[in-house]
């Protein structure tokens, strides 16, 4: 018979069917013909079911590494020989004929013998550099013309890096080994064998673990009465128990039962199934740049969910450098729905933009994203904090091709380069009795160092095959993030899919910092329950709640375990109900979703500008993408500007321009409304930051039928402020009758009818303040809002009085009847201990030498714009 032909499946493992005779033969024909692969031997006992059988840790992974269809003089083949004799007893009940058990302690003699005959160099991998000098004491004199090519003895660490296994190849190969023994132990040696076999340039390798031991005479072999019975076993854990108590007494009765429960003769892992290839149409065509059209073939789609404070600059450069590899399509999700995408990515015509949905986290972003994908072969989610090394998707690629892998995870390093810990286990009834976070994670190394199957882990980066994709469907947005990650997962193996881990296609990874309130924890553990009772019986539920209950007991000074114990005494963790979409009131006006282009401005903003160059770019840089995606008109007038503010703002696409010579801010607001041509307008300092979300809540607040006017709710920036100064607006923000009026924030709008209580601004100082007296209360509003307008405060106390001047010689030009008395008795009562105390009367003083100062003013003739500096350069500069 064929390799072939003569191979079945015990517990999920291969075994090849061969007579003694027949084994040596076959690795002596692979020393002798060099037109071959490498051969790989290894004992099939039930260590190796336990380490790679079917739903262990490393099962397909040495299929995996056999020869593909076609495969040529690189690739490696595995010759996988029956070594325990409860596998001995299933392959003669399957097969109807006896099988001997060839372990490596009973080939090795014969072996060295044929090697000494023929002048074969032979080395060592593995064991301690004492046993490798008892082996070649004892083979110097058992087989005196054996030629010893080396021996190698590294350390577990060593072997865990690549790069040291790598030069420990190059040394076997330099050294002309033509048969290489190595001694590792299961799974180690496989592993090893499997990744750095054939750059070892080695004819044959033999994965027999103890057979070092044997020759350095360090282990004695059983008698041959308990061979012939299979209890060598027994004999080597009465010598070695604390060694091997685990394997034989812990891991191997369910090891046993796997072999027993075979079946059938067919099942043969090693075959590989044909899907679709990935990456075929990628092979003769011209590396490109770009990404692939919405109506191109693309070998990989990527969906980046994106957070609105990540800047996707370095992940779009590494994602354009794998096309150099792979045809890939971009879709950028909004993970915010309230939040536009910055400009940078908006001017990436080439990125597909799908706008957040509302209330739908992170599964709704990609499910949203899903829609998007188009002819593509695989899809690719890859969250927007990572970086994609290079290669790295090719990797993933070549790893599903090789396999047939339904989907493929890569590794996750962190900022320093290090491994990150993230394939997970499922949640488990014993899991939950020890810790309420049930998702355990994979502490083992070898886990992260090796490629092998895995359960499920952080989808951070995940590659599914278009097909597999396509039958599992959208991701469960019932689950809470992260929870959702395991029912996807569990959702993919069962539609027959495997999924692989890819150490070789590296993604750096740094999660941001996210406060774990009592709220979360509770949420994800209710999402496990609900996890739970999907995939297992009711009873099982049962008990893995009743688990989590217990466990949270014990912690009951924890706010978040209380938190979980309400939660589970009150069966919300059964909720299965998809939550609720939030949709726009009736009566509030539609409008395009945030990354979306829109077909008509939803207002205007107007922003007088002079002399702004140091602050103009940091409030066009929030709400420019507004004008570039027509969602609302943005109008920079520079009036008497002497600087280049003119030249940084028409840097925003979209942004309208208009210089005048006049250096007046009035006069700069009647220019600005007239060139507007839309309604509300929003007049904006060009100091002042505001977000896209502040601005369409501000214009939804103006829309007819409403109030007359608006400004933001505002909060103020005193990063850098002298303490005096952030006294005094702690003490400006206590007082009630400041959060009501229209000026104070640098931001106030007007819908038409609005516009209608006044032809033009007057020439004052204070505009905001005029705005304001027009209206009664019940016509103007300030609007709540999620991201507040952010007021950069003067930093010096000379800054904050030339301010406070300007204001009130503002107030006093229009006439208004004094509110001093008013505004006393609001700072009063806004005292409520010492360092209220304290801040008021540092509001008051500054208050007083504002006025003073307005006065003199006014006195000798010498008014002019005060203006404060010490808000439009950066802290260092300001302290140099």
């Amino acid at each position: 018979m064929t390799l072939n032909e003569a191979r079945i499946v015990l517990g999920g493992s291969a075994c090849d069917l061969l007579r003694f005779d027949d084994s040596i033969d076959r690795i002596a024909g692979h020393l002798a013909a060099r037109d071959v692969p490498p051969l790989a031997v290894t004992s099939i006992n039930l260590d190796h079911v336990h380490h790679f059988g079917a739903g262990s840790e490393w099962t397909g992974t040495l299929a995996a590494e056999g020869p593909l269809p076609g495969a040529g003089q690189g690739d490696l083949a595995w010759l996988n020989l029956i070594d325990g004799a409860p596998l001995a007893a299933q392959a003669r009940r399957l097969t109807g004929r006896d099988w001997p058990r060839l372990a490596g302690s009973d080939l090795i003699g014969p072996i060295l013998q044929m090697c000494e005959s023929r002048g074969t160099r032979i080395g060592f991998l593995g064991g301690a550099a004492s046993t490798h000098g008892r082996v070649l004491s004892e083979l110097a004199v058992s087989h005196p013309g054996l030629r010893i090519s080396g021996c190698w003895a590294p350390t577990r660490d060593e072997l865990r890096d690549p790069v040291r296994s790598d030069a420990i190849a190059r040394e076997i190969r330099d050294a002309d080994t033509e048969l290489l023994i190595v001694g590792l132990g299961k799974p180690r040696q496989e592993l090893w064998i499997a990744e750095h076999g054939v750059a070892t340039g080695s004819r044959v390798l033999l994965a027999f673990g103890a057979v070092v031991d044997f020759l350095a005479g360090r282990v004695s072999r059983a008698p041959q009465w308990m061979s012939r019975h299979g209890l060598e076993w027994a004999w080597r854990l009465g010598l070695e128990p604390r060694r091997l108590f685990t394997r034989y007494l812990v891991q191997g009765p369910p090891a046993y039962l796997a072999v027993r429960r075979t079946r059938s003769t067919t099942d043969d892992p090693a075959a590989i199934p044909s899907p679709v290839i990935v990456g075929a149409h990628a092979s003769g065509q011209p590396p490109e740049s770009r990404f692939a059209g919405p109506d191109e073939h693309a070998d990989v789609a990527v969906i980046v969910v994106a957070d609105a404070a990540v800047s996707l600059t370095p992940l779009l450069e590494a994602l354009r450098s794998e096309c150099q590899d792979l045809r890939l399509r971009c879709i950028v999700a909004a993970a915010d729905h309230d939040r536009i995408p910055p400009l940078d990515l908006l001017l990436e015509r080439d990125v597909i933009l799908v706008p957040g949905a509302p209330n739908r986290g992170h599964a709704g972003s990609i499910n949203a994203a899903r829609a998007h994908i188009g002819n593509a072969d695989a899809v690719l989610v890859l969250d927007g904090t990572g970086v994609v090394e290079r290669g790295a998707l090719r990797a993933m690629v070549d790893r599903m091709n090789r396999v047939g892998a339904g989907a493929v995870m890569p590794r996750l390093l962190s900022a320093d380069g290090s491994t990150r810990r993230h394939l997970r286990k499922e949640p488990t009834v014993g899991r939950a009795l020890l810790s309420t976070d049930t998702d355990a994670i994979d502490i083992n190394p070898e886990s992260y160092e090796h490629a092998h199957q895995v359960r499920w882990g952080y989808d951070t980066c995940l590659l599914v095959r278009r097909d597999v994709a396509d039958r599992v469907g959208d991701r469960d947005e019932r689950f809470s993030t992260p929870a959702e990650e395991p029912d996807y997962f569990r959702r993919v193996r069962e539609s027959g899919a495997a999924i692989w881990y890819e150490p070789a296609a590296r993604i750096r990874y740094e999660p941001r910092p996210e406060e774990c309130t009592p709220a979360l924890t509770a949420l994800l553990t209710a999402s496990r329950v609900r996890f739970t009772r999907r995939y297992h019986s009711l009873g099982y539920a049962l008990a893995f709640q009743a688990a989590l209950a217990v466990t949270a007991a014990r912690h009951l000074t924890d706010p978040a375990q209380r938190r979980i114990i309400r939660t589970l005494l009150a069966g919300s963790a059964w909720s299965s109900s998809p939550p609720e979409t939030r949709v726009p009131a009736e009566d509030s006006p539609s409008r395009p979703a945030p990354g979306a282009r829109s077909s008509t401005p939803a207002g205007t903003i107007i922003i007088p500008a002079h002399n702004e160059h140091a602050t103009i770019g940091r409030t066009l840089s929030l709400i420019a993408p507004m004008a570039f995606l027509n969602q609302a008109e943005i109008i920079v007038v520079c009036n008497g500007c002497s600087d280049n503010t003119a030249s940084i703002a028409r840097g925003f696409p979209g942004v309208k321009v208009y210089e005048i010579e006049t250096a007046s801010k009035t006069a700069a607001l009647n220019v600005g409304d007239a060139a507007a041509g839309c309604w509300p307008r929003l007049y904006l300092d060009a100091d002042v930051g505001i977000e896209p979300v502040t601005v369409r809540a501000i214009f939804d607040s103006l829309s007819p039928g409403r109030v007359l006017a608006a400004r933001p709710a505002s909060a103020y920036d005193t990063t850098g402020a002298s303490a005096l100064v952030k006294s005094y607006y702690r003490a400006r923000g206590r007082i009630p009758t400041n959060r009501a009026a229209l000026w104070g924030a640098g931001a106030y709008a007007v819908s038409a009818a609005g516009h209608d209580r006044f032809a033009r601004f007057p020439s004052v100082t204070a505009d905001d303040s005029y705005v304001d007296s027009l209206f009664d209360p019940a016509e103007k509003v300030v609007v709540p809002t999620s991201a507040p307008v952010r007021v950069y405060t003067p930093r010096t106390v000379s800054g904050l009085i030339a301010v406070l001047a300007r204001q009130y010689r503002g107030v006093a030009e229009l006439g208004a009847v004094s509110t001093t008395l008013c505004s006393v008795r609001a700072l009063i009562g806004s005292v409520r201990g010492p360092a209220s105390a304290t801040d008021a009367l540092c509001y008051g003083a500054l208050t007083a030498v504002g006025r003073l100062k307005t006065h003199r003013a006014f006195s000798r003739g010498t008014v002019g714009w005060e203006r404060d500096m010490s808000s439009r350069v950066a802290p260092d500069d300001l302290a140099a």
